[in-house]
């Protein structure tokens, strides 16, 4: 009786084996996904960021998720990553939301607005102040899922022909320039154009415009922009923040497993700090090379930085009238920028300016 009560367990037992082997197989079976970049391969900072999420997510992972990162045009232009990831072409890209401004104005808020949030208050808006939730809602409606994944800090206003010594010089000025910025710009009198990194060097050597803005020292110097424009002013007033932004088709994020998505998700946490920390320590060595290089360092003038300031104001009630989506983020985000510039002003602001006086003029 025991024996045959032992057989028939062994038996039960051994059947569960053979159901349970597949299922096995199919839980070590690799998850691969095509990341679409905005970045051609010479920005090592933003397209070597992507390829360090797509090997911490393949570490983390034991093998069992990797990512492909593709560089901008060799799937998809830049401009059209996220329709790529909304049509199910790729599983995810790696872009910043101004090339896509086109689609819905409201993308401005995960990028960053022009006098807007600096890289610091950005994460806190996202994380602890709703904002991450309010983009959730704005992506769902194009089929993805984002993820923050990096952050420029703030950036240069660009490279001019010609000095700019008001606002009235502005007038007329065909400028590489997209998204808010180039909107907030237009409204001065600028021509704004939106063109791919590679061109901006042959584009201002040949004159067909006058300036550019790309992102800040170190990626300006690879792309040798000093060398054909050679006034660099600063701040980039329209990017206190530009943030990076991971896209995922919501098919692609569903079907994951979920420690699969929770690797994803803290691979792209790291890049967020990473790419800030590389950009920091960067560009200080590479605004000395652009000066010893001839660069000639100024800032916009006063009337210039006022009248942009008043001109992003309006453009952002307009937007507010025209877009649901911006009108819906707007207030939220403004009453949060306006308590983060209240500690800022208090602490931050008072100390980084007198140690950015006195460090280096003294011991």
């Amino acid at each position: 009786m025991k024996r045959r009560n032992f057989l028939t367990k062994a038996a039960g037992m051994a059947g569960v084996g053979v159901l349970a082997a597949p299922a096995i197989a199919q839980a070590q079976d690799v998850v691969r996904w095509r990341m679409s970049a905005s970045w051609p391969k010479t920005l090592d900072v933003m397209y070597g960021s992507a390829e360090q999420l797509a090997e911490r997510v393949r570490e983390l992972s034991g093998g069992r998720f990797e990512i492909r990162v593709f560089p901008a045009g060799e799937i998809v232009p830049a401009p059209q990553n996220l329709d790529a990831v909304a049509n199910g072409s790729v599983e995810c890209c790696h872009t910043l939301s101004s090339f896509h401004l086109g689609k819905e104005p409201a993308l401005a808020f995960d990028a960053g607005m022009a006098f807007g949030l600096n890289a610091r208050q950005q994460i806190a808006w996202l994380v602890q102040g709703g904002g991450q939730e309010q983009l959730r809602d704005l992506y769902k409606s194009f089929g993805t899922v984002n993820f923050n994944c990096g952050n420029t800090g703030v950036q240069m206003g660009g490279w001019f022909r010609k000095e700019i010594k008001s606002v009235d010089d502005i007038k007329g000025l065909t400028m590489r320039i997209g998204g808010i910025g180039g909107m907030v710009l237009s409204r001065l009198g600028a021509i704004p154009q939106q063109i791919a990194a590679g061109d901006i060097y042959p584009s201002l050597e040949k004159g067909a415009i006058d300036a550019a803005e790309w992102i800040g020292p170190h990626d300006d110097y690879r792309l040798g922009l000093h060398r054909v424009a050679p006034y660099y002013y600063a701040p980039g007033w329209w990017e206190g923040s530009a943030a990076i932004t991971c896209l995922v088709g919501e098919k692609a994020w569903t079907d994951l497993p979920p420690d699969l998505q929770a690797i994803f998700t803290v691979a792209c946490n790291e890049q967020s700090r990473n790419m800030l920390a590389r950009y920091d320590a960067l560009n200080p060595v590479a605004l000395r090379k652009l000066i010893a290089e001839g660069a000639k360092v100024s800032y916009f003038p006063r009337d210039l930085m006022d009248a942009a300031y008043a001109a992003a104001q309006e453009l952002w009630v307009e937007l507010s009238d025209t877009s649901p989506h911006f009108a819906a983020i707007y207030p939220q985000w403004k009453a949060f920028q306006e308590e983060e510039v209240l500690w800022f002003r208090i602490a931050e602001s008072a100390l980084d300016g007198y140690t950015n006086r006195v460090v280096g003029q003294t011991g």
